[in-house]
């Protein structure tokens, strides 16, 4: 199955939060609310231009929203190269450098989806922002 099948926005990001989870373990689920899922890389790690030390690596999030699911992953702004040619549908929907809007099942591809949260979770472990 390629493109999910038509369904209402709350089913929507639950079939993405679930791909979403399929990258947990290597990396942890920093927010998991009713509306919010969020993932970071396992290692801490400086941040920002201070070298703050933070827990993790914000990796990526799924928001489900009023009128759309919102899917932020970071790993896109720094390799935008690398994952525009595994995207060529999603890509429609990429607002911004890492926010992909959603407002209709047949705007995401699982497969596509899977197949980016695979090279980001091998990206995060090349960056040093997994154990």
């Amino acid at each position: 199955m390629t493109a999910m099948p038509n369904n209402t926005l709350p089913e929507l990001f639950t079939l993405i939060c679930d791909a979403v989870k399929k990258v947990s373990p290597p990396m942890q689920v920093s927010r998991n609310e009713k509306t919010v899922l969020e993932l970071m890389g396992n290692k801490p790690v400086p941040y920002g231009s201070k070298k703050t030390i933070v827990p993790g690596m914000y990796f990526c999030s799924v928001v489900l929203r009023n009128d759309k699911v919102s899917f932020y992953f970071f790993p896109i702004y720094y390799h935008e190269d690398s994952y525009a040619p595994l995207i060529p549908q999603m890509i429609k929907c990429l607002k911004g450098k890492t926010c992909f809007h959603f407002k209709k099942a047949d705007q995401v591809n699982y497969k596509e989806l899977s197949a980016i949260l695979k090279l980001g979770v091998q990206q995060w472990k090349k960056q040093g922002y997994l154990k």
